[in-house]
């Protein structure tokens, strides 16, 4: 059986009736739409998601800080001239 990873779900038929009422019912959280009682999706309002998408981003950069922090910056000279 899958698990079910948000406190709100809803059908299929749900959906398709009123998706902005399920998102105002859910207060913002995430809601599974359950088919034939399994999650097939999950409905997530565009600012968590936005909310996700930074958080996503910011670890992929802190990951690459972190793979980068042990290396020697190469100094170059660069005249005034070139700016």
């Amino acid at each position: 059986m899958n698990t079910i990873l948000s406190s709100y779900a809803a059908s299929v038929s749900e959906l398709k009736k009123n998706p902005s009422n399920l998102l105002n019912q859910s207060g913002g959280d995430p809601i599974a739409i359950l088919n034939h009682n399994r999650p097939m999706a999950y409905l997530i309002p565009a600012g968590l998601y936005e909310q996700m998408l930074d958080r996503l981003e910011d670890a992929e950069l802190t990951e690459l800080i972190e793979a980068r922090k042990h290396e020697k910056p190469q100094a170059e000279r660069i005249s005034l001239d070139d700016l």
